[in-house]
């Protein structure tokens, strides 16, 4: 089989060599699951159902899963391995390109059908991922036959996959109805047939090579995409970019000889298409010595002494009780969780603070609130640090699949999601969500003024997914700001228009732009409403931005969902309204500039 030889020089590449792949789990706990190519068929499939049965109804459960497939080939198309990935659940090959790790079969996520009368919808489909795999679609029956499904909505990502063989639908078209679906991200993944989108509302498809795609209902965007549809926004709903602006793949683990290690992708800058076309990928290979790899218990004092200590984080799967901050103070540290590791505040902490400092990666993990108000949960960089030679263009700090909770398994209160105060960041995925359903949710339960606040110049967000802030769901006082696809739902339970509201201006906006700022660039941005307490109320705009030559938005959607909330305007004082009695989506296709 093919494994991985780590060159001096830190780039990877494929080859023939003899290596014992890690025991089952390893050192990297109970809940790592490593298959080889030569374990039975029958147990891999045996263990992955297993799993799936325990999570694929979990939502807001404590099970965390890490499926982990050594470089080789599992299942033929005689006898494909087909298996569902459920919450909480991280799929992943191990090779140096996706093409090292061949899945004959499919790997799942369907409609989840409820008995409230909701139906099969995906619209809850969170919390798990793919990558750095080959499926060679095969298998099934009926209507899924050949056919891969990933049926998701926010923070499932399929990264580095490359889809043969068969089909790839964003929808669950073989369960019953309604089978509705509020997604996605794609990124470095390539996909030979034509991606069925189906009832998808919006996607984000970055850096990708597709065989076309189907359709689109309110906003589908892609850039650097090779295969895309044509700009065409709003109609039909195509945001196209030849090039992303600026971002940074994931890091990802590697089995070579002489064990595991991570490989750290560059920074990239107008780049489209896989970095893996050519086989592996360039990047740092930090080999998993430099790690100090966490299990849920170990306190953060522990933590923060082995990142004192020059020591890179592994979060291995599980929950963790974060009573301070870990801190990130050394420059090029990789913080990477396996099996959405999450972290939860304990008594009002900040569970992770990022210095700026040049080349930090944070990747993987989920940041729960805590039932004591934390001011902020992520913190990127401090404001008196900012402009100090720090983050850099070339070097920038980057976050990539990281997903906030505030509610939902349990109660949880934060002022602030995230902050970035550095300068030259990249966020690439992120959701920051408020929790609508779930433990510990209420308009004075789940409190939580703004999901993102950026003061940092030149901030690249790529997939920025921002839902049920109380007050401004993003605030963007930084310079040369982007942000490549949007996606937000304003607050569903403002009890009445007194309690949603401030100096003169109905409801908060969705994404504020503030009045200093002189550059600002948006591409692909859908805000909806939804307030089942009061369907009567009013938010006056979904975007509020200055006016000024130097900030320009392009192809701007609101949606009224259910019946229940109006949206006077899309942004400031421009475009429709979308009322209980008019959907929409009422669009704006430039503003500014």
């Amino acid at each position: 089989m093919a494994v991985l030889a780590i060159a001096l020089t830190g780039a990877i590449s494929a080859q023939s060599a003899a290596a014992a792949p890690p025991p089952l789990g390893g050192d990297l706990g109970p809940n790592v699951i490593v298959f080889t190519p030569d374990m039975p068929q029958a147990q891999i499939q045996a263990k992955v159902d297993a799993i799936a049965a325990q999570q694929v109804d979990s939502e807001m459960g404590t099970g965390r899963y890490a499926l982990l497939f050594a470089p080789g080939t599992y299942g033929t198309p005689a006898n494909p391995l087909r298996f569902q990935v459920g919450y909480d659940t991280e799929v992943a090959g191990l090779g140096a390109s996706p093409d090292d790790v061949t899945i004959n079969g499919s790997v799942d996520v369907y409609n989840r059908c409820f008995t409230d009368g909701s139906g099969c919808i995906a619209l809850d489909n969170f919390w798990r991922s793919v990558s750095n795999l080959h499926i060679a679609v095969a298998g099934g029956s009926g209507c899924q036959t050949n056919t891969e499904f990933w049926a998701v909505s926010q923070a499932a990502p399929m990264r580095r996959v490359d889809v043969t063989g068969g089909g790839l639908s964003f929808m669950d078209y073989c369960t019953a109805g309604p089978q509705y679906a509020s997604g996605g991200f794609v990124a470095d993944s390539k996909v030979s047939a034509t991606a069925v989108n189906g009832s998808q509302q919006q996607f984000y498809t970055r850096d990708s090579t597709i065989g076309g795609w189907s359709n689109a209902v309110w906003n589908q965007v892609f850039s650097g995409v090779q295969g895309a549809p044509a700009q065409s926004f709003p109609n039909p709903p195509y945001t196209t970019l030849m090039a992303t602006p600026a971002s940074r793949e994931k890091p990802y683990l590697v089995q070579g000889g002489d064990g595991l290690s991570v490989v750290v992708p560059p920074a990239k800058t107008n780049s489209s298409g896989t970095t893996w076309a050519a086989g592996g990928s360039a990047g740092r290979v930090l080999p998993l010595s430099t790690f100090f790899v966490a299990k849920p218990g170990d306190s953060v004092s522990r933590i923060n002494a082995a990142l004192a200590g020059g020591k890179n984080l592994l979060l291995t799967p599980g929950v963790y009780s974060i009573d301070q901050s870990i801190r990130v103070k050394r420059a090029g540290t990789v913080v990477l969780g396996l099996g959405l590791a999450t972290l939860t505040a304990d008594t009002g902490s900040t569970p992770l603070a990022i210095d700026d400092v040049p080349g930090v990666d944070v990747a993987g993990i989920t940041v729960d609130a805590g039932a004591v108000n934390s001011p902020v949960l992520v913190q990127v960089g401090t404001e008196h640090q900012r402009g100090r030679g720090g983050s850099s263009a070339a070097d920038p700090i980057s976050l990539q699949d990281v997903f906030l909770r505030i509610g939902g398994p349990h109660e949880g209160k934060a002022t602030v999601g995230v902050q970035v105060d550095s300068d030259h960041v990249l966020l690439d995925d992120l959701w920051l969500w408020r929790a609508d359903h779930g433990t510990g949710v209420g308009w004075t339960r789940n409190t939580s003024d703004t999901g993102l606040i950026v003061n940092g110049d030149d901030v690249t967000a790529t997939g920025l997914f921002v839902e049920h802030f109380q007050k401004d769901n993003v605030i963007w006082n930084g310079e040369d700001g982007r942000t490549v696809f949007f996606q937000n739902e304003l607050p569903y339970d403002a009890p009445d228009q007194a309690a949603w509201q401030h100096d003169g201006v109905l409801g908060y906006p969705a994404y504020k732009v503030a009045d200093t700022v002189l550059r600002h660039e948006l591409w692909g941005a859908g805000s909806y409403i939804y307030t089942n307490v009061d369907p009567t109320l009013h938010a006056s705009h979904a975007f509020e931005v200055p006016v000024t030559p130097g900030v320009t938005l392009h192809d701007l959607s609101t949606v009224s969902l259910n019946g229940a909330g109006t949206i006077d305007h899309v942004v400031n004082e421009t475009g429709g309204a979308v009322t209980p009695t008019h959907q929409g989506p009422e669009t704006v296709t430039t503003y500014g500039g």
